[in-house]
């Protein structure tokens, strides 16, 4: 059994009280313990919180692997043609066409990533819906907020490569090559 109290004192400054008025009641009645209504609820979604910690965690570690991964394919992109990058821009490609170029290739990409994503997410939208807790699978703002995240993050991971793609000299690339 659960006695709630409504008091404005500690729950330390009525303890003895507490367990006196509960003693000429009953002897036989345990007094287990006696918490304000903070530690009770703190209690009772701790493990829901502990949940939602970890799969904040684990979706950021996701999206860093997601930009480590996008910008190691552009980078290795960018190496497999720095010929081709050297060649246009002898031939009047200025930097920021080479940057737009490479910029676009990797947020094609991008887009394409999250074209499936959202897909997958609204196909398993009930599963989700059983994981959520005050917003619904199909939430326009989230889902719009996620992928303006991500597309942010893959902006970051391609500007780097696309940077030094439009940063090669294309005399000493013809020159290595």
């Amino acid at each position: 059994m659960n006695v709630v109290l409504r008091t404005t004192l500690a729950p330390d400054a009525l303890a003895q009280t507490i367990e006196r008025v509960v003693r000429e009641t009953d002897r036989t009645v345990p007094i287990v313990r006696l918490c304000d209504m903070d530690t009770v609820f703190a209690e009772s979604i701790r493990r829901p919180r502990l949940l939602a910690h970890l799969l904040g965690a684990f979706a950021g570690l996701a999206l860093l692997l997601a930009a480590i991964g996008t910008y190691g394919v552009l980078t290795y992109m960018v190496a497999e043609r720095r010929r081709e990058i050297g060649i246009r821009m002898s031939l009047g490609a200025d930097r920021s066409r080479v940057l737009a170029q490479i910029m676009k290739q990797g947020l094609v990409l991008t887009a394409a990533g999250g074209v499936a994503g959202i897909a997958g997410a609204l196909g398993l939208n009930r599963l989700l819906s059983s994981l959520l807790f005050g917003v619904q699978p199909t939430d326009a703002a989230t889902l719009v907020a996620v992928t303006a995240t991500i597309v942010l993050v893959a902006a970051i991971a391609c500007g780097l490569p696309a940077w030094r793609a439009s940063q090669f000299d294309p005399n000493v690339v013809l020159r290595d090559d």
